[in-house]
């Protein structure tokens, strides 16, 4: 049964802060610790969690707030799940931010903060939506509209979210596969296959099998396997197809053998797409290789505020993709999403990978100028622009000459002078074609707004076309938290998303608390985002304060006596 947590706006008259001195309460109410309770965990909305939880009447939920609050300070440390409940237990700054006084009080156990995220997967599995992201698009539409930041200019980057995986050569992974289907396979089936399966399974792993291998021996044992696997599916689908090892195993059947006649086949590698099972421990990574090198899991696509005007920007959209989506397939799903978002949205900065012709139709309808850094393909050597003077009336620059283009049956034609063209120096270079009595150079929409995509950045004033490059920055926030070896700390797609939702939500909080830090001058301007009036306890303490010093007792005396009075 869903109930909203309010208790953390009843403070404790007898609260672990309370007994701390003047100066350290201070100290405690100024953090950056106390800053997060009022700007992020008062303002988590609990209702949206309401669908994780029963409609019956029963026991009580966690705090939905702690549990949310907690996820994204374990993200941004890079905490274990035991140092987080560590941290909650016994770190006053940590306890501050989760707005817990008692410190007898624990709002969640280890269990229940792992079921929360089990609920969340499922609740995404079934209905498609992220909570987490939902909790990050109500605090950045809240931030963005209490601090008055400028939206209408934004920048796009992607980065690579490598997933914590080990990398498996394809007889590696056919093996291992092997090995974990055997292992869920009860006694019966276990020794009807024993010596079908004992040269894999008796090496225990599969690293050890593919060290006693030659690589001459590669094409023979990947037919051995291709019957082996036919066997098995053949004689487990019917009464294993609930399990999900199995379901994984028939996954890998299918991509890398295939039936033909009755006979298996291997299929060869470059038949392979980038979308096979690369691990069994993240059903979800794929393979991209780019600019000379190999990566296997997802992609992580951030937007944010990129206004020069702009004091502080905030990241306003994040996307979760398999890492062999290309970045302009990325940007064509977000598109509308942005625009939704920051409706005010009408020049977004890219790099030259997230453009398309496709694109550039759904940014004329968004009303956005795509600016880019670069575009994707050659550069030619004879530049030719066209220029729009009606709807269907275009005109033609070239080095040496301008001409109206006529429109044929399926493009445009632009007729040169051939005179004129034959004195050109760029004549050997150039895209036209030559016929009898011109130079002629055809084209069509396609090619039309591509030419308008190229010049956006010279339409602009030179402040704005290197303002891009400044969101590499933003991914260095994210990535800082990979391990040694580039990866992320997890595995799968809906934990990458847990990853970047979190991240986004904290680096967000991270750049108003530095903001307000450095012009407190600017705090009177967040008023609904960040109450800076100091709590009602206050007082309270420092009466706690007086009396102590007045009366000569310690904390613990003095509470007996309070509860001495009470009683009496």
């Amino acid at each position: 049964m869903f109930k909203e947590n309010t208790t953390h706006f009843q403070q404790s008259l007898f609260g672990i802060e309370n007994q701390l001195s003047e100066s350290k309460r201070k100290k405690l109410q100024q953090s950056k610790e106390a800053v997060f309770y009022k700007l992020i965990f008062c303002s988590i909305d609990e209702n949206d969690f309401i669908p994780l939880f029963s409609d019956k009447g029963s026991r009580p939920n966690a705090p939905v707030n702690a549990l949310v609050a907690s996820i994204l300070l374990q993200n941004n440390n890079g905490w274990t799940g035991e140092k987080l409940l560590k941290r909650i237990d016994f770190d006053l700054l940590t306890r501050k931010a989760l707005g817990l006084h008692d410190i007898d009080e624990t709002p969640f156990c280890e269990t229940t903060f792992y079921n929360f995220q089990n609920k969340m997967l499922k609740h995404f599995t079934r209905t498609g939506e992220n909570l987490l992201e939902t909790v990050f698009d109500k605090l950045s539409s809240q931030q963005l509209k209490k601090l008055k930041i400028k939206t209408n200019i934004q920048r796009m980057d992607s980065f690579q979210a490598l997933s914590n995986i080990r990398r498996y050569s394809r007889v590696q992974l056919l093996v291992e596969m092997l090995i974990r289907l055997y292992r869920v396979l009860d006694d019966k089936e276990r020794k009807r296959f024993q010596e079908l399966l004992s040269p894999y399974t008796s090496k225990k792993t599969s690293s050890k099998f593919i060290y006693s291998l030659k690589r001459s021996d590669i094409t023979h044992e990947l037919e051995k396997l291709g019957h082996v696997y036919h066997q098995l599916h053949e004689s487990l689908k019917d009464t294993y197809s609930d399990i999900e090892i199995f379901r994984v195993f028939e996954r890998v059947y299918t991509e890398h053998f295939t039936v033909v006649s009755d006979r298996i086949e291997i299929k060869d590698s470059k038949e392979l797409s980038s979308g096979i099972l690369q691990s069994p421990d993240d059903l979800d990574a794929t393979y991209r290789h780019k600019n000379g090198n190999n990566y296997y899991g997802q992609v992580v696509n951030i937007t944010e505020t990129a206004n020069p005007d702009n004091e502080l920007n905030l990241i306003t959209d994040v996307s979760v993709d398999s890492n062999n989506t290309d970045d302009s397939a990325i940007l064509n799903n977000s598109i509308e999403k942005i625009k939704n978002k920051t409706p005010d949205l009408e020049e977004l900065h890219t790099d030259g990978a997230y453009g398309s012709s496709e694109n550039d139709i759904k940014m004329e309808e968004s009303g956005i100028t795509h600016v880019q850094t670069a575009v994707r393909g050659s550069t030619p050597d004879v530049k030719m622009e066209i220029d729009e003077v009606s709807e269907e009336e275009y005109t033609v620059h070239c080095p040496t000459q301008t001409v109206t283009a006529k429109k044929t049956k399926k493009r445009y034609k632009a007729s040169f002078n051939i005179q004129k063209c034959a004195t050109c120096l760029h004549v050997k270079e150039c895209p036209t074609i030559k016929q009898k009595n011109s130079r002629v150079y055809y084209f069509d929409d396609k090619m039309v707004r591509l030419s308008k995509r190229i010049r956006n950045i010279e339409n602009i004033p030179l402040e704005r076309r290197k303002i891009r490059p400044n969101i590499e920055a933003t991914v260095k926030e994210y990535t800082k938290g990979f391990n040694h070896k580039g990866k992320l700390r997890v595995r799968g797609k809906f934990k990458t998303m847990v990853f970047a939702f979190t991240m986004s939500t904290v680096i967000n909080f991270g750049r108003i608390y530095r903001y307000i830090m450095e012009k407190p001058e600017k705090i009177v301007d967040l008023s609904g985002v960040l109450d800076t009036s100091k709590p009602i306890i206050s007082f309270f303490g420092s009466m706690i304060s007086c009396l102590k010093r007045c009366l000569g007792f310690s904390i613990p005396n003095f509470q007996r006596a309070m509860a001495t009075y009470y009683y009496l």
